[in-house]
């Protein structure tokens, strides 16, 4: 795998250290569970963007019959107009000229709509099926984000009294900062998963959908490291503690 590109395999060995950090620290939170969705997901969409690179043969072989009968339908008018030239004994008439060559437009014309609306649904399918999986990465990375929200750095300030509806935040400034740091990491490599489509397609459509996904998890990426560096300026500065 060249260094140009993005290797998959690689892509899901993080994703799955990932899991397996968060479960050591946090073995009873619910984002454990949306790792290990998005590893499914992971392992499935490497699957489905390599077929984005590949033809779809039964559709390829479509329009290579579709050239060989236009093909042959063009030897056969020829081969009319020749026959009626031989059998008569003259040169074809102008009108005879003309009645070939309309009727080899009309099976060129009849080919290149067989061959463009082949081709078209090659693309589409191709399409439809690179949004969908987008479209539930998209979701992930919002389920992703929602599980940080309630994760409230300046909490750790005491700043006030809490309220009856305030929820529980039982974790240290050093659990948080982790917990905060695995959501955008996995935020990041959702986004990572959306471009191996872009990497395997060459489809507009598909490559508008892929930057949206990556600009929505870069921007919660970027909500979450203000509140990791709210949590790191909480912290004695004496205090160092393993980065895992």
């Amino acid at each position: 795998m060249p260094f140009t590109q993005l290797n998959s395999d690689h892509i899901v060995t993080t994703l799955e250290r990932l899991a397996a950090r968060s479960r050591d620290r946090f073995p009873t939170a619910s984002f454990n569970n949306v790792v290990d969705e998005l590893i499914g997901l992971a392992k499935r969409d490497r699957r489905r963007s390599q077929r984005l690179s590949r033809p779809y043969l039964f559709l390829r072989s479509g329009t290579i019959i579709a050239i060989l009968l236009a093909m042959a339908g063009l030897a056969y008018v020829g081969e009319r107009v020749f026959n009626w030239a031989r059998d008569t004994g003259t040169a074809a008439d102008v009108f005879t000229v003309f009645e070939g060559v309309e009727a080899g437009l009309n099976i060129v014309i009849l080919a290149a709509v067989a061959i463009f609306t082949l081709s078209r649904v090659e693309e589409r399918l191709k399409r439809s099926l690179a949004l969908d999986d987008l479209h539930e990465l998209r979701s992930v990375a919002h389920v992703i984000d929602m599980h940080q929200l309630t994760k409230d750095p300046t909490a750790l300030l005491r700043l006030g009294p809490r309220t009856t509806a305030s929820p529980e935040r039982a974790m240290s400034e050093f659990e948080l900062g982790r917990y905060l740091d695995y959501c955008a990491e996995a935020l990041s490599l959702a986004g990572k998963i959306a471009a191996l489509y872009a990497q395997s397609s060459r489809d507009p459509v598909v490559i508008a959908a892929v930057n949206d996904i990556e600009s929505l998890t870069s921007n919660m990426s970027a909500k979450i490291w203000q509140k990791i560096n709210i949590v790191r300026d909480a912290q004695p500065a004496a205090v160092e503690a393993p980065a895992e």
